[in-house]
């Protein structure tokens, strides 16, 4: 293996033509400088120097090698400084596991213009995947931050996590619904009301989804209304659809009031506790620091909407 010092010292030599002055240069006395470049001569099997005791210059294969060796250094420069920019999280890339709450609540695309204003080169990958195929990924490194509606169990010996989203739960009807003029909801007022089912489309795979449809349902009924459920949507923005057409009402996060599309209301319910929940989620050996930079992101948003369990 070569030695990148006595590369150096080549280099010097080379461009000097004097062992003197390269050893100025260099900081280093003449003597050690000479010794250290016949031992690179040795280790080659090659004739670098014409040597005289005048000058000393670059045999012909002595040119060859100096142009290799300076590409050889300033690659190694370029290596060098490309890893002190990822331990500082400057580059590099993200693999980020997200549901599609995250990216309407506006979470993760907050987050990401957070990491790029000061880290414009890393490099993103998102992958749409419900919450166990997120902790699959998490476990197997093929994702680095996971943002998912059910966490990893608190005593997982691997998986660290904390909830960044609590989204309180809006009525949206069809602006020409009778209810929709009505100052205050009740309960007795959305018993016997057509509804439209948010079931996400991995929900018959799923079991995180087909749960967090029964907890829906039970919140209603704790409310005092069961749902009659006629139609079923595979994610919020397609039922608000359905909500403009006239074909029933449903309940969505607050986070999508700005995605309500016209022809539908939405009303607050302060008696209808559900609310809806995202968690980021991460591998607790923490081996690359953008990572943990985005990490921090979330908690910041999290921590700056006031959510307690952020802290």
């Amino acid at each position: 293996m070569l030695d990148i010092r006595q590369l150096q010292y080549f280099v010097a030599v080379a461009e000097e033509e004097h062992v003197g002055r390269a050893a100025e240069r260099l900081h280093i006395s003449q003597s050690p400088l000479s010794r250290q470049i016949a031992q690179l001569e040795d280790k080659l099997g090659l004739i670098l120097f014409e040597r005289s005791a005048q000058r000393i210059r670059l045999t012909r294969d002595g040119h060859t090698f100096l142009a290799e060796t300076r590409a050889f250094l300033t690659h190694g420069n370029r290596l060098e400084s490309l890893a002190r920019r990822l331990g500082r999280g400057d580059e590099g890339g993200l693999c980020i596991g997200y549901i599609d709450n995250a990216m309407h609540t506006g979470v993760l695309p907050d987050g990401l213009r957070a990491l790029r204003v000061g880290r414009p080169q890393v490099h993103i990958a998102l992958y749409n995947l419900h919450s166990a195929e997120q902790v699959e990924g998490l476990r197997q490194r093929s994702l680095d931050i996971a943002l998912l509606c059910v966490p990893p169990l608190p005593d997982d010996p691997d998986l660290d996590s904390v909830q960044i989203l609590s989204d309180p739960m809006l009525l949206a009807l069809p602006a020409a619904h009778p209810l929709a003029a009505k100052a205050e909801l009740t309960p007795a007022d959305l018993a016997g009301q057509e509804w439209i089912a948010v079931l996400h489309k991995v929900a018959v795979l799923n079991k995180d989804s087909a749960l967090k449809h029964d907890n829906f349902v039970a919140a209603c009924v704790r409310a005092g209304f069961t749902p009659d459920i006629r139609l079923e949507a595979t994610e919020p923005l397609t039922a608000l659809g359905l909500v403009a057409a006239g074909l029933g009402m449903v309940m969505i996060q607050r986070s999508l009031r700005q995605h309500v599309p016209a022809g539908v209301v939405v009303r607050e319910l302060a008696w209808f506790s559900y609310r809806t929940p995202l968690w980021a989620a991460w591998h607790k050996v923490n081996l690359r620091p953008l990572v943990g930079i985005f990490r921090e992101i979330l908690l910041a948003q999290a921590l700056a909407s006031d959510l307690p369990d952020a802290a």
